[in-house]
């Protein structure tokens, strides 16, 4: 007898795998029991008649195999949640999911309160927010709509630009009290800057016009914006900040304006595919109407 095709939740089991490194694990994330997870892994290993992991001291590891088809499988979770979002929207009016993307600080800091009239305003949306800096696939449907603060370059996407959000380098009074203003760029040297941990290339860009958020010279290193966002807060040291964001704190004071003023531009993206979808287009709408007032009244 051939073996069985293999079953959607075969795959989404070997993902949980992969991402938790154990049966038990991937067991409480699913909700299930670690035997049944066990026989969807041997399932999934019998039907494509390959080993995808090996038991090792610490836990299952992929196999070069498991590590090659973990994008496809990926792939298949993508177009399966976006199924779902479709199937939900069936039916009169703006109703459904829909999935968006956005930067850690935009995510937390800018979009709740515009989420939150356009859910008053159709309140039969259902929004899932994924906050990550990295770029998420709109064409592959790991998200419906991206608020990104760069062009996006992939085709088959609408894309408008908001406009430019305006960075400046804020501190607490509390430690320009203790530490000083400082009056020109050099000046930074002798403060305690926070920045990111990894270079981008973008901060690579910001680092050659900028050379004194080189990393080593960086008192503060965190890839979140949100943990420097609130270092500064804390009167941690120096760090940019978006000037709309840092305006809702009277206790943050810009320095060297307007000797660091860079700005991001910023864009709102889905697939063309889902233009004329109601809960779509609705949500389009609304984040760009509220990210231009973001922009526009500098907070």
């Amino acid at each position: 007898m051939a073996d069985p095709e293999p079953s959607w939740e075969w795959y989404r089991t070997f993902l949980q795998v992969m991402e938790t490194g154990s049966l038990s694990a991937a067991a409480r994330a699913m909700g299930l029991t670690q035997p049944t997870v066990g026989r969807h892994v041997d399932s999934l290993e019998n039907a494509l008649a390959l080993k995808l992991f090996t038991r090792s001291f610490d836990g299952f590891k992929p196999t070069e195999a498991a590590l090659e088809l973990q994008p496809y499988a990926a792939g298949l979770a993508s177009t399966a949640a976006a199924l779902r979002r479709v199937a939900s929207s069936h039916g009169s009016g703006v109703r459904g999911t829909v999935r968006l993307t956005a930067s850690e600080i935009v995510g937390v800091e800018v979009l709740p309160p515009i989420l939150s009239a356009l859910r008053s305003a159709h309140p039969q949306l259902t929004i899932e927010l994924v906050l990550s800096n990295a770029a998420d696939d709109l064409l592959h449907r790991e998200a419906d709509i991206a608020v990104r603060m760069f062009q996006p370059t992939q085709e088959a996407l609408v894309a408008r630009r908001i406009g430019a959000v305006e960075l400046g380098l804020y501190a607490h009074k509390r430690y320009l009290a203790a530490h000083g203003v400082p009056k020109s760029m050099d000046d930074l040297a002798g403060h305690a800057m926070i920045g990111f941990d990894h270079e981008t290339p973008f901060l690579r860009k910001m680092q050659a016009q900028f050379p004194v958020f080189a990393r080593p010279g960086l008192a503060f290193r965190a890839d979140s914006d949100l943990a420097q966002l609130a270092a500064i807060r804390a009167g941690f040291g120096i760090g940019a900040c978006q000037v709309g964001l840092a305006a809702r704190d009277k206790s943050l004071v810009r320095v060297l304006q307007p000797k660091f003023s860079p700005a991001l531009d910023t864009w709102i993206a889905m697939h063309e595919d889902l233009r004329e979808s109601p809960r779509c287009a609705a949500t389009f709408a609304a984040l760009a109407a509220g990210l231009t007032r973001y922009i526009q009244s500098g907070g």
